[in-house]
């Protein structure tokens, strides 16, 4: 197994009882396993050592804040992903001392409270859901047609049972 240097800054107001780069290893690891992942994803084939992410937690001001700046939308949202390498031209994209970048998730804590709310589920495994969710996209799986949100949203509950997390409520 590669290293991973999962990296967390929870700026929001209020700390959060997950182990946000515990359970990003886990679910990382778990998505390797899978074929149909670890061979479809951007950073297959590549020569590495390593692999490194961020994650920064904040609240919904700070997300509308970045999606305005750098996504020119003008909204907050639940979670944002810079895939910095799975974004990146393939002829572009680089291994630094044999480390690959993936980028970074931002998640707004407050979103993500409120998303289990209406859901009635616990906002921790609702955060969990995003982290499984932010990890794809760092990987280069999006979910812009229906076969591919199918595919996105089916590897996220097997991520989750993967860390005894059982979720329907998508």
């Amino acid at each position: 197994m590669k290293k991973l240097n999962i990296a967390c800054e929870n700026i929001y107001k209020e700390k959060t009882s997950v182990n946000v780069t515990d359970i990003a290893n886990k679910i990382f690891n778990f998505y390797m396993t899978c074929p149909d992942i670890s061979e479809n994803c951007c950073i297959h084939g590549y020569n590495y050592k390593s692999i490194t992410f961020d994650f920064l937690l904040c609240n919904g001001e700070k997300t509308h804040e970045i999606n305005r700046e750098y996504r020119g939308k003008d909204y907050p949202a639940d979670i944002i992903t810079f895939a910095v390498f799975a974004d990146s031209q393939e002829d572009e994209r680089f291994v630094l001392d044999g480390d690959i970048n993936l980028g970074e998730i931002i998640i707004a804590l407050d979103k993500i409270e409120e998303s289990a709310k209406e859901k009635n589920i616990s906002k921790e495994d609702e955060l969990i859901f995003f982290i499984s969710h932010g990890i794809l996209h760092l990987l280069g799986f999006d979910h812009q047609t229906q076969d591919d949100y199918n595919f996105v949203i089916d590897f996220q509950k097997k991520a989750l049972e993967s860390v005894n997390i059982f979720y329907d409520k998508v």
